[in-house]
């Protein structure tokens, strides 16, 4: 085979071949390899330089490939014009998206710290208006009932909504009986009813009763921090019950809630009622930890609306079940109504309500946000209350009260460290010497540069001793 430019010797008319582009053939077509010449009309592809793009030009026009027009095969492509074409519409969606990342963030951020704002102002504003409460009516166990049984109110507002944001409506009885799947595959009965009601319903009523008994003999500050050694409790029984991960830190902070303990109740010598004030806070805050581990422990897996579904149940036991006791009370004299139109409605009516917000936050809020939000909620009602205490009440702290109160927020923090805590520190401890080490590294290298520079000025040379 011969090259464009070979010419015959022969007596015949000299004739040109040209070497077949097998870059350029289609599938299926055969490449013409006779001895004879070929003859080429206006309509074959000119060998050009740029032979193979006006080939590409043309298969893409006779297929009409993704709407190809005339002149941008991949040649021009190359030359950047269709990708400058792209360039905005790119940049615009990476910028969009960045928006709408930077956007999400945001919200989750005000969403966090309006949850924790929430949380520490209804725990605040309940434990001051018992106080309150307290001036006129000095019946501890009927304002824990009378505040439980709008516990009943929890589905309902569930309820509405789950009508407002979803488009797939259901009706109550549907819903209800939706998420009595928490009580088992059959539906709530009267024996499951009882049996899986009672346990938390008398858990929740010994600690809003005890936590109310300490508010009569201690300040609002002394008992929110004595309230937060739940934290200490919680772990301690998940680590013996539920068999979590233990965690030195943890033991550390639950060694320091006690020692708060122990400093709060020497505050006073351990004897009047700053002891028994003691007493009843602890007690509280360990009814309140065994309700929580109970709670994880057979609903740990439970979604919004069984949540919900469960706490109004438990207003109900405690409406049914519990009422015979502030009878009870009323008729031994232990605590004594008066007339009921001469009870503080409006203290009463507004303590149930910003309880039921708290109660809310705290088992709704953990479904649905991180439940460390909820905890340092609850963390910065003791900060709150000494606010309140401090500038209405003008109550004056002795240093011991502060430093048990100091100690056992700092075990609270510690509380609230993760599991895997340390292995995070130790490879942020290592990331930071690493990056001192390169940087030193650098350091050492730019010096020996300009000691080499300076040496050869001088017209010496230095030998490295390694």
């Amino acid at each position: 085979m011969m090259s464009t430019e070979t010419v015959f010797e022969s007596g015949d008319q000299p004739c040109i071949r040209l070497e077949p582009l097998k870059s350029t053939h289609l599938p299926g077509k055969s490449t013409p390899t006779g001895g004879s010449c070929d003859v080429f009309t206006d309509s074959s592809p000119k060998a050009t330089a740029n032979g193979l793009h006006d080939i590409e030009d043309r298969i893409l026009r006779i297929t009409g490939y993704y709407g190809y027009n005339p002149g941008y095969s991949s040649h021009k492509r190359e030359d950047g014009s269709e990708s400058h074409a792209e360039t905005p519409g790119s940049e615009t969606s990476m910028e969009s998206q960045s928006f709408h990342t930077c956007a999400n963030t945001a919200l989750k951020v005000l969403g966090g710290l309006l949850m924790v704002l929430c949380v520490s102002s209804s725990w605040v504003g309940t434990t001051q208006v018992v106080k309150l409460t307290f001036q006129s009516f000095s019946c501890p166990f009927f304002i824990s009932w009378f505040s439980s049984n709008w516990n009943i109110l929890i589905f309902p507002i569930y309820y509405s909504g789950h009508v407002v944001t979803t488009r797939e409506k259901q009706t109550p009885i549907q819903k209800f009986r939706e998420c009595s799947k928490l009580f088992g595959e059959d539906g709530m009965t009267l024996k499951l009813f009882v049996k899986r009601t009672a346990p938390f319903s008398i858990l929740w009523t010994l600690t809003n009763y005890l936590y109310l008994l300490a508010l009569k003999k201690l300040t609002a500050t002394d008992v929110s921090a004595l309230y937060c050694c739940h934290k200490a409790f919680v772990f301690l029984l998940s680590w013996i019950v539920l068999k979590d991960r233990f965690m030195g830190v943890r033991i550390v902070a639950a060694i320091m809630a006690i020692t708060g303990i122990v400093m709060m109740a020497y505050a006073d010598g351990f004897h009047g009622d700053s002891f028994v004030g003691v007493a009843l806070a602890v007690g509280s805050a360990s009814t309140s930890a065994l309700y929580k581990v109970l709670f994880k422990m057979f609903l740990g897996s439970a979604n919004l609306g069984e949540v919900a579904h469960f706490l109004s149940t438990m207003g109900f036991f405690n409406l049914i079940f519990i009422s015979c006791v502030p009878l009870i009370l009323y008729f031994t004299r232990v605590e004594h109504w008066g007339s009921l139109s001469s009870l503080p409605w409006g203290y009463m009516c507004g303590l149930a309500g910003l309880w039921l917000v708290f109660n809310i936050l705290v088992h709704v809020g953990v479904v649905l946000t991180y439940p460390i939000l909820i905890s340092i909620g609850t963390l910065l009602s003791v900060p709150g209350n000494a606010a309140v205490d401090l500038l209405k009440h003008e109550v004056i702290f002795s240093v011991v009260r502060l430093a048990a109160t100091c100690i056992i927020c700092l075990g609270f923090l510690l509380m609230l460290l993760p599991e895997e805590w340390d292995s995070v520190t130790l490879r942020f401890l290592a990331t930071i010497a690493d990056k001192k080490s390169e940087d030193h590294g650098e350091e050492l290298t730019d010096s020996s540069t300009h000691t080499r520079s300076r040496s050869r000025a001088n017209g010496t040379v230095s030998i490295p001793l390694a």
